[in-house]
């Protein structure tokens, strides 16, 4: 396709350094409570949404139609307005109950639309609680102890400007959730609800697509267009079928059971039997890409601090034999099974124990859970909905801190916490522990560069010895002693590694008991080899597309188009795609095949559900970086990656020719096709006849001809300078060097600043 004019833009090719990050474990991320989140104040909203709308909202209970609304948010400090969010009812049994829970949506009416990071937020009417405090105090725990759990807050509901009670604000746990956690959003998550208990039903995949009230039981919340369910079903093999005697070493590789005991010690203090345990509910899996395991992560903790349906006494129940006692029927793997390997039981006391000593029995934590009770109260009051499903009263909530209120509260909070910490100094059976080797992180930039290893070492003695053991290719192991760092920390870098070479690893560790672990149990493989390239090119690409092309649902996104300059085919199924250099492995591409001289347009929509050459990623407008890297036997070695700026909408940044290192904008894009242009003649006037004087410019001014609006490009395609109806330029801002002048009539030249 010919195309003219363009803007030719002189850009060099670089190769590019990189960092990789092998994170066998990596470490969670809390992000503080932001505004939406604040806990010091009782925030209020305000639901704006036809009356009509909501009496049919609520004469529907179990619908999840989510209705056009206004949402405002007032802390005191922000006070913002959202039209057109998405509104609806939430939750299970609180759908039949008088204090309804909602869910507010921002991105259901407008495509990617978030409130400070966030596409969702949960209003939970709590109505079982007479504290309406329970699953604050959870999530609170679950943060203080580094359990990756969503934020909350009290705050104030109204509709229509009616008080609708008081409700807490939990984080809504989606892809948002997971990347802001784990840093990556593209791995399976999948919400687990009743009868969700893990058990072995065979190794086809489609086997635990199994569906209970209507849904499915493990459902898988992203990647819904590919729906595999492979890695669950590999997880769930594991965990039921691996001898006990092999069990650390098989599930260590596909689940993060040491962060996961963490949460299981938790759940058990705070009797949390509507979770998995006991109930084979209310949890999520998350498969993250960047570890190859998966994740653990509670939800839904309103039944908990003695609350019981079931005439349990949970304050206390043993803590060692907490799942259903009949196992044949009501099996629970990831708890029995965990528990018949000592070692975990050991590092499962272990935190039980750290969560009543080091913050239970605190003082303060008795005067943090009457700040919540003062600071909510006032709200109680006036709550409309509070007393109707169970009869509470303010009375009620002001002595649900101190006694039980009867029938299925069974305990105070604080009379539950001190007959658990009686109970649990009983039962508990405390031993050395082994040490516990997480978070660890192999960094290196490749052939040549050194090789950083780092990790941390929790135990429960003070003094651990942590070796480094590896070797490359062959040869023998070598052991290397790890340098001890703050906060449990160890690190360890090898000299930069040369050749083609095989490198594996792993660690050792040794505490004052004796106590002695290999980890992982068989050594990690890293390959290094010089740069693979082949004919694969980022040919073009378009970051802000607003009416150039659109995708087979009708929408322009940004896209992407690879080029294989190559004589073979070139299969793009074990590499990626990724517009984050330091994130290689970020979209892997689909099964398919470039043939010689062909094109492939990639979407770059962040919205992968819509098919196979839509990318887990879009672009910015405001410039990044896009990638294409190698497979892993390959050590995810850069093949092809650009560093772009700002980019303007409707015009594309591509290479001139196909497969060439100039790259030039094109004002009349060519997705698909190949990049043929006219060059700009290296004297300083276009062949319009435009030309501007003086040129080269020794002085701040540079004249037009006559009138005209113009940008003035730098050699990386920046804006820099932009005039509307001017006949001169001033240049004074701009160093010595060469730029680019188009005008708004497309014509083109270059000018030099002396």
């Amino acid at each position: 396709m010919h195309i003219s004019p363009v803007r030719m833009i002189f850009f060099t090719w670089m190769a590019l350094f990189f960092i990789r990050i092998n994170p066998l474990l990596a470490q969670p991320n809390f992000p503080d409570d932001g505004e939406v989140f604040r806990d010091d104040v009782v925030p209020k909203i305000d639901i704006y949404i036809h009356p009509d709308t909501l009496q049919w909202i609520y004469n529907n209970p179990h619908s999840n139609i989510e209705w056009r609304a206004s949402f405002v948010f007032d802390n005191g400090n922000i006070h913002d307005s959202i039209v057109e969010v998405g509104f609806r009812l939430r939750g299970n049994t609180s759908r039949q109950s008088a204090k309804k829970s909602f869910k507010v949506s921002f991105n259901t009416y407008q495509k990617g639309r978030k409130y400070y990071g966030l596409e969702k937020m949960n209003l939970n009417g709590e109505h079982n609680d007479p504290s309406v405090t329970r699953a604050k105090l959870c999530w609170d725990l679950a943060r203080s102890l580094e359990i990756p759990a969503p934020r909350s807050n009290h705050v104030r509901v109204f509709i229509n400007g009616n008080y609708f009670g008081l409700y807490l604000n939990v984080e809504h746990i989606d892809d948002e959730f997971v990347q802001s956690r784990y840093g990556t959003q593209y791995g399976n998550l999948y919400k687990c609800l009743y009868p969700a208990d893990l058990k072995y039903l065979g190794t086809n995949p489609n086997l635990y697509k199994y569906e209970s009230g209507g849904r499915r039981a493990y459902d898988l919340k992203t990647n819904r267009a590919y729906d595999d369910y492979t890695d669950l079903s590999e997880f769930i093999q594991i965990l039921n079928n691996t001898p006990i005697g092999l069990l650390p070493c098989e599930l260590e590789r596909v689940f993060n059971v040491q962060d996961y005991i963490k949460v299981l010690a938790f759940d058990v203090f705070i009797a949390n039997w509507d979770g998995y345990i006991y109930n084979k509910n209310n949890f999520y899996l998350y498969k993250n890409p960047e570890s190859g395991r998966f994740e653990y992560i509670p939800y839904d903790l309103d039944n908990t601090f003695g609350v019981d349906w079931a005439n349990i006494d949970w304050a206390n129940r043993n803590i060692y034999y907490w799942a259903p006692s009949n196992q044949q029927s009501e099996p629970r793997p990831l708890y029995t099974r965990l528990m018949s390997v000592q070692r975990y039981k050991d590092l499962f006391s272990f935190y039980l124990n750290k969560i009543a000593q080091e913050i239970l029995i605190q003082p303060d934590y008795y005067t943090y859970m009457d700040d919540i009770r003062d600071r909510i109260y006032p709200y109680i009051i006036d709550d409309p909905y509070y007393p109707l499903d169970y009869g509470f009263n303010t009375d009620t909530f002001l002595e649900a801190y101190d006694n039980a209120w009867g029938n299925h509260v069974k305990y105070g909070i604080k009379p539950y916490f001190t007959t658990r910490l009686n109970s649990l100094q009983q039962q508990i059976q405390l031993n050395p522990i082994y040490p516990v080797i997480n978070y660890i992180q192999v960094e290196h930039g490749g052939v040549g560069s050194p090789v950083n290893f780092s990790l941390t070492v929790w135990d429960d003695q003070p003094e651990v010895q942590v070796w480094l053991r590896y070797r490359f290719n062959q040869s023998e192991f070598v052991t290397m002693p790890m340098t001890p760092l703050q906060n449990d920390k160890f690190e360890a870098t090898l000299d930069g590694v040369l050749g083609q070479v095989t490198l594996r690893y792993h660690f050792q560790v040794k505490d004052a008991s004796g106590n002695f672990i290999f980890y992982p149990c068989e050594t990690e493989e890293l390959y290094f080899a010089p740069l693979y390239t082949s004919g694969l090119y980022i040919n073009e690409f378009m970051a802000s597309n607003a009416s150039t092309i659109f995708d087979e649902n009708g929408e322009f996104d940004d896209w992407i188009e690879l080029y294989n300059a190559g004589p073979e085919a070139i299969w793009l199924g074990d590499k990626y795609l990724s517009d984050k250099l330091n994130n290689p492995t970020k979209w892997q591409m689909p099964d398919h095949a470039i043939f010689p001289g062909d094109y492939l347009i990639i979407w770059a929509d962040d919205d992968m559900e819509q098919g196979p050459f839509h990318a887990g990623f879009k672009l910015s407008a405001d410039g990044e970086s896009i990638g294409i890297f190698n497979n892993e036997q390959n050590n995810y070695s850069a093949i092809d990656t650009c560093t772009f700026s700002s980019q303007q909408t409707d015009v594309s940044f591509g290479r001139s020719p196909d497969g060439n290192s100039m790259w030039v904008f094109f004002d009349e894009p060519t997705p698909g096709s190949s990049n043929t242009v006219y060059t700009i003649n290296d004297n300083m006037n276009s062949a319009s006849g435009f030309f501007v004087y003086p040129n080269p410019a020794k002085s701040n001014i540079i004249h037009l001809p006559n009138k005209k609006s113009f940008y003035i490009y730098d050699t990386s395609g920046r804006l820099l300078i932009e005039g509307k109806g001017k006949d001169f330029i001033d240049v004074s801002t701009l160093d010595r060097g060469v730029y680019l002048l188009k005008t708004f009539e497309n014509d083109i030249v270059k000018i030099i600043i002396q």
